[in-house]
């Protein structure tokens, strides 16, 4: 009781002095540092609610499956392998990883799920010749499996607008050793400090005393947080108060594994151009070109140890201060029992391993991802798919799709100044399935804006008469590639009153002439005759049946007068390189739930086909474009994958088209200008140039170059398109359908008789190629 009296005593005596400066004090409290916590409060609340790390929608190309048989060059597959984040460590053990010898290929692949499935991680060796997978054995019992896949290399990820860059990660998706590092070289007291760590700044302050300049920082992983999200770079106790206090609030509110997991997707490491590297996975690509779950010891201690300046330590600037900085970090490793002795000195002994183009792919294929989203927004809206969880399994083929690239770029420097006005794109796809294996929009492949694969219309030219030339043979008992057309002049009154004279391209005439010589040398007036005979609305209903709409009625169409995107111009193509199966083109096969349950498949169903003789004919025909006509510059190059083509060229040479398939791709190709003026370009000058630098890399099966089943070998006048004897002048052997002509042949006592009255048999054709 003395005690407290005393006190009390104590207190009376020294109110009067210390009652103004307690008013004071209770003042500020209460009028400013309350009212300033609470804002801050609430601003530290609403942005750390904003960090909804979940796992975004990612969207993935195609497993690449290799087999042996599979179509396969060495370019292709280092080009793949680099694509997918694989590295070449010389030893291929690691998943993720490759080495190689020779021709042959060890890789580890890291195994995925799948709307098909999946497979598991495999080691495999991968043996290639002659441009094909010859082999696949599993490494470990070197005995030979069926083949294997490289897991589907991610082209996109939906998140929104402020973070598409970012490679948002759980914090259990986290390797333990880069978490436990990050704690033991920045925060060690990190489970137990509230945000700032009084101890560690004393000991900081010490440091740096004693050595006279700034050795050491005291801030914890909290704080280094707070600063990424909230604050500037200015040193002045006003930032650092706000820093400590807004330190202290997050973790009143969060629990530590929440404050762990903002930290290792929002820290700062690095630039590429105007975009800031922020996350360990993100930086983990562009630095390194591999997913964070695969790193190495000395990548993740690279990493951990730019934490302290990322612009300072940039490996590609400053390559032996990251790697001495690198090294600090895999002793401290070592000291704290994270990893051995022994283990951080062969570590340290190892180069940077930075990759030279290392980068952060935003939408890397945007034509592609148009179609991608047109496919599915019938299932799932942009809210669904931003909102995240979802991965969508595309169909897109990374070598097509780069190889394509490729081509156009080549294509057009090589265009010289006709080039710089002009535009291009393309579509690639695979003939047995309609997978969209490619798609371009631009020849500046990365540009976001309009996608003329999609949404350029254009006058198609003769791409339309390989079309005109199927519904005709469609109808056997009347025409077969030998039969004769009129390759005459032709001159008809429009509905407008206007004359309508076409001409042919060199503007010379042929007279009569057989079907395949009319398709193979693109002559417009026997094109013209022929479609006439058919009839135009017969034609139009054909191509009606493919989902087209508003076709030219008129007569013009025979001639390509019908603007067409190259993806519906794929559409008309997919169906003569499938064998007459309307296929559907699609750019998705499944989508799979964050549970790894695929929500929807996309499927599609091969009927029995349509008019399949008449597209082996059509198809037949088609390698002889390639062979000696407006496609001949392919058969001398490519001749060995019996390509089957088409050159386009419209009206005053807008538009330069090129229609081509393989055993395995269709690729259409287009260029010309956006403002419809005449690009100076026929359709062999400028897309097929395209097409041909594609599939020189391309791997690729050759196209057969036997007629087809049910056609047979027959040999034909092409005077009458009547079997003949092969004997006679002019005879020609094409495919026809088995058993619609008699098999009794002509002889040539006719030919003979003219040849007795002076009159020579009319001649054949001319094989000169034009520049349709």
């Amino acid at each position: 009781m003395a005690f407290l009296t005393r006190l009390r005593s104590i207190a009376s005596a020294a109110w009067p002095w210390v009652r103004i400066p307690f008013w004071i004090c209770m003042g500020l409290l209460f009028g400013f540092v309350l009212p300033y916590t609470l804002v801050l409060n609430k601003r530290v609340q609403d942005r750390f609610n904003d960090l909804v790390f979940a796992v975004p929608t990612r969207i993935y190309a195609r497993p690449l499956a290799l087999e042996p048989g599979q179509p396969m060059t060495p370019a292709a597959l280092e080009l793949e392998l680099t694509f997918s984040g694989y590295s070449n460590d010389g030893r291929g053990q690691v998943a993720g990883s490759w080495a190689k010898d020779g021709s042959n290929y060890v890789i580890s692949s890291r195994g995925y799920a799948g709307p098909d499935g999946g497979e598991l991680p495999k080691r495999v060796r991968v043996s290639l010749a002659k441009g094909q997978v010859t082999a696949v054995k599993d490494v470990a019992s070197d005995k030979a499996v069926k083949g294997a896949h490289l897991d589907p290399a991610r082209i996109a990820t939906l998140y929104g607008a402020q973070q598409e860059e970012r490679r948002i990660v759980r914090l259990a998706d986290v390797p333990p050793l880069l978490i436990a590092g990050l704690q033991s070289v920045e925060d060690r007291d990190f489970k137990h400090h509230i945000g700032i760590d009084f101890l560690a700044i004393m000991r900081a302050s010490f440091a740096n005393l004693r050595a006279g300049h700034t050795v050491q920082g005291g801030s914890t992983l909290t704080q280094q947080l707070v600063r990424n999200l909230f604050l500037d770079r200015d040193q002045n106790y006003t930032r650092k108060f706000n820093e400590a206090l807004m330190s202290i609030l997050i973790e009143a509110h969060y629990d530590k594994g929440r404050i762990l997991e903002a930290y290792v997707n929002q820290v700062f490491l690095g630039q590429q151009g105007s975009q800031a590297v922020h996350g360990f996975a993100a930086a983990s690509e562009f630095y390194f070109g591999r997913r964070m779950e695969d790193l190495r010891p000395q990548e993740m201690a690279l990493l951990i140890g730019m934490v302290k300046g990322p612009s300072y330590y940039d490996p590609r600037r400053y390559p032996d201060r990251a790697l001495s900085r690198r090294n600090l970090v895999l002793d401290q490793f070592a000291s704290t029992g994270l990893i051995s002795a022994a283990d951080a000195k062969t570590a340290a002994a190892t180069p940077l391993g930075i990759v030279s183009n290392g980068q952060l792919p935003h939408n890397r294929f945007p034509a592609f991802m148009q179609l991608v989203r047109a496919q599915i927004i019938n299932d799932f809206d942009d809210a669904t798919l931003s909102a995240g969880n979802l991965s969508v399994f595309t169909t897109l083929d990374p070598a097509a799709q780069l190889y394509a690239e490729e081509g156009i770029t080549t294509a057009m420097k090589a265009l010289g100044k006709r080039g710089d006005a002009a535009q291009a794109a393309a579509v690639v796809t695979d003939v047995q399935t309609g997978s969209v294996l490619a798609v371009v929009g631009s020849k500046d492949p990365g540009d976001q804006g309009f996608n003329r694969a999609m949404d350029a219309r254009r006058s198609i030219g003769s791409l339309i008469k390989p079309l005109v030339y199927l519904v005709a043979l469609a109808q056997p008992e009347r025409w077969n590639l030998g039969t004769p057309v009129d390759d005459t002049p032709v001159s008809m009154r429009q509905p407008d009153g206007t004359q309508w004279t076409p001409k042919n391209d060199e503007g010379d005439v042929h007279g009569q002439v057989p079907m395949v010589d009319a398709l193979v040398h693109s002559w417009n007036l026997a094109t013209i005759h022929l479609g006439l005979e058919v009839g135009v609305p017969r034609i139009k209903s054909f191509l009606e049946s493919f989902g087209l709409t508003d076709i030219n009625p008129s007569p013009s169409l025979l001639l390509g007068a019908q603007g067409l995107a190259p993806l519906q111009v794929a559409q008309l193509y997919q169906y003569i390189a499938a064998d007459g199966h309307a296929l559907p083109l699609v750019a998705v096969r499944g989508v799979v739930d964050d549970k790894g349950k695929t929500i929807k498949r996309y499927e599609v169903k091969t009927g029995n086909g349509e008019y399949q003789l008449a597209v082996r004919q059509v198809t037949w025909a088609m390698q002889q474009v390639v062979r000696s006509g407006t496609a001949a510059a392919i058969g001398k190059t490519l001749g060995n994958l019996n390509v089957a083509g088409k050159t386009g060229t419209s009206n005053d040479m807008r538009d330069s088209w090129f229609a081509g398939f393989t055993g395995d791709h269709l690729a259409v190709f287009w260029m010309g200008r956006d403002d419809n003026k005449p690009s100076g370009l026929y359709g062999a000058t400028g897309s097929l140039r395209a097409w041909q630098e594609t599939f020189r890399k391309l791997p690729t099966r050759p196209l057969s170059a036997a007629p087809g089943e049910g056609l047979e070998l027959a040999w034909i006048s092409p005077a009458t398109g009547k079997r003949t004897d092969p004997s006679c002048e002019g005879a020609r052997q094409l495919p026809i359908v088995a058993g619609t002509l008699a098999q009794d042949a002509e002889g040539c006592f006719w030919q003979r008789v003219q040849n007795w009255f002076g009159d020579s048999a009319p001649a054949p054709a001319s094989t000169a190629p034009i520049r349709d």
